[in-house]
């Protein structure tokens, strides 16, 4: 468990590391989008009288399913988080209340900052949405060619059908009776 007891501390800016991997990863969530995880997490925490800044600096590798070929892919995870704790007489219905997702509500009488969720939300967010190789590794050793031939295959097919369907409805015009009007 990640925590910091942020009573002791004076005010001003204070650094902490922490490296997670896969261990830390299992008990939190089953459906993750990667695994063989090595993160490297810096958090500066600026501690002010009622309120504290922190800034959460994300770094390290997993390993994520292409989007494309369905194999596996190294990615670097890399980016910053910042989140305002403000310290109140009712957090709870704080919380509750507040729409801005980067402000969070602890007591005043609170000794210590839990970090896990934020620490496994903010590793989650750092890995891509679309997850695939770079165009200079497309179709390259570490993609699945099985995969990447199947998918070309169904482009070809696709772009036939639609290249049909749009002449599909001119058909009938071209079987029109010769009348006086189309004669002139």
């Amino acid at each position: 468990m990640f925590e910091i007891a942020f009573v002791g501390l004076k005010p001003g800016v204070h650094e902490f590391n922490y490296e997670v991997d896969d261990k830390f990863f299992a008990g939190i969530e089953e459906k993750r989008d990667f695994t063989d995880c090595s993160a490297h997490i810096k958090l500066l925490l600026d501690k002010k009288s009622s309120f504290m800044l922190l800034k959460f600096e994300i770094g390290g590798k997993a390993d994520v399913i292409c989007d494309r070929c369905n194999n596996v892919l190294k990615m670097d995870l890399w980016d910053e988080f910042n989140m305002v704790v403000k310290m109140v007489e009712n957090p709870d219905e704080m919380n509750e209340k507040e729409e801005d997702p980067d402000i969070f509500y602890i007591s005043r009488t609170e000794s210590h900052l839990h970090l896990n969720d934020w620490i496994y939300e903010f590793v989650s967010l750092s890995i891509p949405m679309q997850k695939m190789c770079s165009p200079e590794e497309y179709g390259g050793p570490k993609c699945n060619q099985e995969v990447l031939e199947k998918l070309k295959a169904m482009e070809i097919g696709e772009g036939e059908h639609n290249a049909n369907a749009i002449w599909k409805g001119l058909e009938q015009f071209k079987k029109v009776p010769k009348t006086k009007k189309n004669k002139q």
